[in-house]
């Protein structure tokens, strides 16, 4: 008989080595989601990832035990725990996209990528917390307050998956589900350690969702702490539905070669952080004794498609939240309020212009890479800054905008193509650093793959001090 585990300790444990504990009898879900709701309480009131927690989670780990028991799980991840972001719409539970007016905002509606890790026997243990209408890069919002950073609490997560993130990295949950719209899942990853992919737009299909307004920027796609479990829960949430005629099945994986790699480690004259540059440019070293082609250079196609269009987007995109959810302006940040009176003014020709360019861009990037593999570039531009502050006001000595730390990461949101943040070596105090993987379209395995190959050549997981207290 294998020897036990000790359930006490079954936090540090990833999800496939969660699932093999209950295959071989060591561990049940029951008792790590009766474990994880302790650690829960002891931990979440100082980070505030989680704003919601699930009343069923112990009836659904009980029922994951009982068909672990019989040798039926659902899936290869069934009892695993997991967190959801809090505007995606699970069933019985409130979607409040961080705004007052919307704290009793039951859902009646499941997101189809919710729907299917329940179908697969996950457990879902909550909620976890965003900036209000998930449009900044950090977490914090008048309804359930700031997220803190398990690596430094006085220190933001990132954002808009920050509460995910920070599930993840003080050992709250094993998995968690994210959205990316602009980097919302990579950066915050990047701030904490993980992997975060951003999956090609239609990998996972979008139903019972909140209104689109980001339109198709926006993918739903996992966080965990290593590329395997990443890429086990990316199977159960990935796939085609009839309700989104934009969704695929997954596309034949490039033959494993030799890769063309092109690191882009600035954009133009903006800053970067001189530690995350130092430690991206070690990550690159790994894929070069890996056998890859490494070059270096610009970005081969022009970003100005995007930067035009963005601000547009973001105002259209607060005016459309206060149309389809009324009260929610009174309660809204005033930022957001500024944001929706642009968007009220921008007319409709503008805007299709935009959309107009943002497809000439698609096009051009998609003709970038016939010639290249993989781009890689930072995740972020900052480390991590204090928690309740919207962003750095500086990076390198050099002032920057609200977006400055950012700037790496939307890009990919607005051609689609899939994109993975891998951890690299930390700052000199310890805080992590990531950076991205950039696929062609539909390429979401490649990064998967080529994320576990990275990762073999790497040191383990680090549990921030936090995490082991």
């Amino acid at each position: 008989m294998a020897a036990q585990h000790d359930v006490t300790q079954s936090w540090r444990l990833g999800a496939l080595e969660l699932a093999a504990a209950y295959a071989a009898g060591t561990l049940t879900p029951l008792t790590v989601v009766e474990a994880l709701g302790e650690r829960i309480a002891r931990l979440n009131p100082e980070l505030n990832a989680i704003i919601t927690l699930n009343p069923a989670a112990r009836d659904e780990a009980a029922a994951a035990t009982a068909r672990w028991a019989e040798g039926r799980p659902l899936s290869p991840l069934d009892g695993v725990p997991l967190t959801v972001k809090d505007h995606l719409n699970t069933l019985g539970l409130a979607t409040t996209w961080g705004n007052r007016a919307l704290a009793g905002n039951i859902a009646t509606e499941e997101e189809l990528a919710v729907s299917r890790c329940r179908a697969a026997g996950l457990v879902i243990l909550g909620k976890t917390n965003v900036p209000e209408f998930t449009l900044e890069g950090y977490t914090d919002n008048r309804l359930f307050g700031v997220t803190r950073n398990p690596w430094n609490p006085a220190l933001t997560p990132g954002g808009s998956s920050g509460g995910a993130v920070a599930s993840l990295a003080a050992g709250l949950a094993p998995l968690a589900l994210g959205t990316d719209g602009g980097g919302s899942i990579r950066r915050p990853a990047s701030h904490t350690g993980l992997v975060g992919l951003k999956p090609s737009i239609g990998a996972v299909a979008r139903a019972g969702s909140l209104p689109q307004v980001m339109l198709d920027f926006e993918v739903v796609g996992p966080l965990a702490r290593s590329a395997a479990d990443a890429e086990a829960l990316y199977r159960i949430i990935s796939g085609p539905d009839v309700r989104d005629p934009a969704s695929w099945r997954a596309r034949p994986e490039m033959p494993a070669r030799p890769l063309r790699i092109h690191y882009v480690p600035r954009l133009g004259e903006q800053p970067l952080d001189a530690e995350i540059a130092a430690s991206v440019e070690q990550a690159l070293a790994v894929f070069a004794r890996l056998g890859h082609r490494v070059t270096q250079g610009e970005l081969p196609f022009s970003l100005e498609p995007v930067d035009r269009f963005w601000p547009m987007m973001g105002a259209a995109a607060v005016a459309a939240i206060f149309r389809a959810f009324p009260g929610t302006e009174s309660e809204a940040a005033g930022r957001f309020r500024d944001m929706a009176g642009q968007g009220r003014q921008l007319s409709a020709t503008d805007y299709l212009c935009g959309l107009d360019g943002i497809g000439r861009f698609r096009r051009t990037v998609a003709e970038a890479f016939l010639d290249i593999d993989i781009i890689i570039t930072p995740s972020a531009a900052a480390l991590p800054w204090p928690a309740e502050q919207p962003y750095p006001g500086e990076i390198d000595g050099r002032p920057v905008g609200p977006r400055g730390h950012a700037i790496y990461t939307g890009w990919v949101n607005a051609c689609g193509h899939p994109a993975i943040n891998l951890p690299a070596a930390p700052s000199a105090d310890g805080l992590p650093i990531g950076f991205q993987l950039v696929a062609a379209m539909g390429q979401d395995a490649l990064l998967l793959r080529l994320a576990a190959e990275y990762e073999q050549q790497q040191a383990g997981w680090q549990w921030p001090a936090l995490a082991e207290g």
